[in-house]
């Protein structure tokens, strides 16, 4: 069944909210915000890449206390163990057996801070259960419940001591987002003092059983066959392109549609047009291209490139090999 117009109504008031709320804590970054409200209600996860000091824990952490869910945060390490994620099964004496003791993973929203100081190892060990929502242990399976989403934080891969996220594990993330430094005017206003309250201090606008009904609204929006479409031509393109090694895979396709549906429904349509859908490709498919070596180093960037692919490509004109 799809959406009606007067719960397309409602949806977007909820949004709203919701982004007022962690506006309170984040000044000056009404974008950032709004793309990781998407990324919630789109089912999906969040990857924030931006420089120490930004507000990416804060974001993270505001957005929690907004939907009343359970969170947890992960610190990234070079030592962190994927046990240390997902849990481990312990020998209880008293029982004569194996009882498993659930990691930081299993909450409503995770916040894995510095995700990329962690080995290729560990952060593997969120690829199962950020994909399935379920942790496996000894052959049994632990779904981590809903909503679940993961905020992963990192920081630029020219930092010392990071690690390059591997593609598969990128794929995960519905999208990927950089706050920025605050404008000055926001930053006077952060040191005067208006951010008026703390993340931990904040109101909750949803309760998290609340999240889950607005997930499963957002899937009723209308999608036509020719913005299934011109989404298909976008992702296409972006494998037709000579700087890319890589392009974007059908997952990016989806999940453009996905999110472009939230993005309808917050602007209180229950429809999706084709500026729901330039709105996003940026941040949804940028950060799953892989650019040749030599565009990379004459400083084209995967933004560059789907910039470009969203000017050179308008709605109904297919894309060229």
């Amino acid at each position: 069944m799809s959406m009606k117009p007067e719960q397309a109504a409602g949806f977007q008031k909820v949004f709203d909210k919701l982004v007022g709320n962690v506006e309170q804590v984040l000044l000056g970054k009404n974008r950032t915000v709004r793309l990781a409200f998407t990324a919630m209600l789109s089912g999906g996860h969040l990857l924030l890449e931006d420089y120490p000091g930004t507000g990416k824990t804060s974001l993270a952490r505001a957005m929690a206390q907004s939907v009343q869910g359970s969170h947890s945060r992960i610190q990234f390490t070079p030592d962190l163990l994927p046990g240390d994620i997902t849990g481990v099964s312990i020998f209880d004496q008293k029982k004569g057996a194996f009882e498993f003791h659930k990691g930081p993973i299993f909450s409503n929203i995770v916040l894995a801070d510095e995700i990329n100081r962690a080995s290729p190892k560990t952060q593997s060990a969120l690829l199962e259960v950020m994909e399935e929502h379920h942790v496996t242990v000894d052959g049994v399976t632990h779904p981590t419940g809903e909503p679940f989403m993961v905020i992963a934080t990192q920081n630029p891969i020219e930092q010392a001591g990071t690690y390059r996220l591997p593609e598969a594990q990128l794929d995960r993330f519905l999208m990927k987002a950089s706050l920025g430094y605050p404008d000055h005017a926001s930053t006077m206003l952060i040191l005067e003092g208006s951010a008026k309250k703390k993340a931990a201090e904040l109101d909750g606008v949803v309760p998290a059983e609340m999240v889950v009904k607005l997930i499963e609204l957002a899937k009723s929006v209308h999608v036509d066959p020719e913005i299934n479409d011109y989404v298909s031509r976008i992702v296409e393109a972006t494998r037709f392109a000579p700087e890319v090694r890589l392009g974007a895979s059908v997952r990016g396709a989806l999940a453009l549609i996905s999110a472009s549906r939230v993005h309808a429904a917050s602007q209180g349509r229950h429809f999706v047009i084709p500026d729901d859908v330039k709105a996003l490709a940026d941040s949804v498919l940028s950060h799953r291209l892989v650019l040749d070596p030599e565009a990379e180093f004459d400083g084209v960037t995967a933004n560059n490139v789907v910039g470009k692919i969203l000017i050179d490509l308008p709605v109904g004109a297919p894309a060229t090999s």
